[in-house]
């Protein structure tokens, strides 16, 4: 079994293109989760960055903080690369990474120059605790214990969860490193309370290995989380998204025969309608894969029974012309999204999945960080993405603004002052949006009589102003 690296971050804003990570908490375990080293580090914003005061609040930050660590961003997330290296091959996992911290640490990379799949290649493999905990609590009741919503939902909140199972973490709350302790503690209940779970999410971390072992079995239990609710499927595999690769499965609590003998206008009418039949499991984002037997457990499956399942799975994956119908399907959906996506114009921070950097800008990346802020420049010139180029030109503004001609860094100093004294409706945080949000948490913490958050909330306003002075003269 190979280590695992749980981590966490603090960041400026829930937006992974615009945001910035503050503070990243890791620490590295063995498989048995003994604690066998960690990292801990905060940063200063960066030039051009508007917090969400919420955020900062939440994050228990403030722009005094924020202003007088004594590491830059970029110098934080070398130190991070550098010790992800160090530790070696690795699993990652946090709580709600793969939707979050994982898709800012991509962005983050990128924009750092960074190879930014480090958690997904060269042998290493990610999960995500939020998914084993839902699963957990799906097919084993009360492994952990939950508050619970108005709707009477439980509700899977860190912060919330880690005290009522026994995991103190206490100030440490929403602090990245405490959230990490906290994760580590969610994790050991799971691998106890619910070993079988935790057995099977050893086998889906690497794609490739759940996605053979989606393809390999006849049928399959796996779960999804919308609603509020955790909800058991009975699965077979009928074929691979044409674009996407997801493998797309049947949902055998429906009877297939009426769908096998569908023309192809006729399945994909009837594919629009609800309760859907076609269901897509992500293999890339650590499914859950349970045995059948799994959804004996639940009314709608154990009506039907384990016989039964296995005879409709039989006939899903003896019918070649059923797959052929729902990749035709599926691959006419992909490409009028795909048309339609590519109207849309791309900010350079938006263009991670636009496409891969080359081979050879890979290699040039290494040789950036390596130099003196000097020769960087020289550097930046060698890519031939012009996206690298601007990400480049842009950590030496935040840096090292002296390495930059006077034409570059007008240039780039112009451009956020432009999108950060924005009155319209950006996609980045902007003055007057940070402006009003002040003002309407004013507002709410006034009502509250809460002194904390007002005094954070004042040193916010504070900082933007100070911002505001500077990018207003550009």
């Amino acid at each position: 079994m190979s280590n695992f690296v749980f981590y966490d971050f603090e960041t400026s804003s829930s937006n992974k293109y615009w945001g910035q990570i503050i503070q990243i908490g890791a620490v590295l375990t063995n498989d048995n989760l003994d604690e066998l080293d960690r990292f801990d580090a905060r940063c200063r914003l960066s030039p051009g960055i508007i917090p969400e005061a919420m955020a900062l609040i939440v994050n228990k930050s403030t722009p005094k903080m924020l202003k007088e660590s004594n590491l830059s961003h970029y110098e934080m997330i070398r130190q991070f690369v550098e010790t992800l290296k160090r530790w070696g091959k690795a699993t990652y996992i946090g709580f709600n990474s793969i939707e979050f911290d994982e898709e800012f640490l991509r962005c983050t990379l990128f924009q750092t120059l960074e190879y930014p799949y480090i958690t997904s290649t060269n042998g290493n493999t990610r999960g995500d605790i939020l998914s084993l905990a839902r699963a957990a609590n799906l097919y084993y009741p009360k492994t952990l214990k939950n508050p619970v919503n108005e709707k009477g939902n439980d509700v899977y909140k860190l912060d919330q969860m880690a005290p009522m199972n026994g995991i103190e973490h206490g100030d440490a709350a929403h602090s990245a490193i405490g959230d990490v302790i906290a994760t580590i503690g969610v994790a050991k209940l799971i691998s106890k309370k619910a070993p079988n779970v935790w057995k099977a999410s050893m086998l889906t971390m690497d794609k490739t290995q759940s996605l053979e072992l989606i393809k390999k079995e006849l049928l399959f239990c796996t779960n999804e989380y919308f609603y509020g609710k955790s909800r058991p499927y009975v699965q077979s595999f009928i074929c691979q998204h044409p674009q996407y690769q997801w493998p797309l499965c049947f949902d055998l609590k429906h009877d297939p025969e009426p769908y096998l003998k569908m023309s192809l206008n006729e399945l994909e009418a009837a594919m629009k309608k609800q309760p859907k039949f076609i269901r897509t499991v992500r293999h890339n984002k650590h499914p859950v894969i349970m045995n059948p037997s799994y959804g004996d457990k639940f009314d709608e499956y154990k009506v039907i029974g384990l016989t039964k399942l296995e005879a409709r799975a039989k006939l899903i994956r003896e019918n070649m012309q059923f797959a052929e119908k729902i990749e035709s399907i599926k691959r006419s959906e992909a490409e009028e999204k795909e048309q339609s996506k590519s109207q849309e114009d791309l900010y350079n921070e938006e263009s991670i999945y636009a496409r891969f950097t080359t081979t050879e800008d890979n290699k040039i990346m290494p040789e950036f960080h390596s130099v003196d802020w000097e020769k960087k420049l020289h550097i930046v010139s060698k890519f031939k993405d012009e996206r690298l180029q601007y990400f480049g030109k842009k950590l030496l503004y935040m840096e090292k603004p002296e390495a930059l001609s006077k034409s570059d860094y007008n240039l780039i100093h112009k451009d956020i002052a432009k999108k950060l004294l924005s009155t319209n409706n950006e996609k980045w945080n902007t003055i007057p949006r940070t402006y009003s949000e002040i003002d309407t948490l004013r507002a709410k913490f006034e009502k509250q009589s809460d002194p904390e958050k007002l005094k954070i909330l004042e040193e916010i306003n504070a900082y933007v102003e100070e911002l505001e002075k500077h990018y207003s003269s550009a």
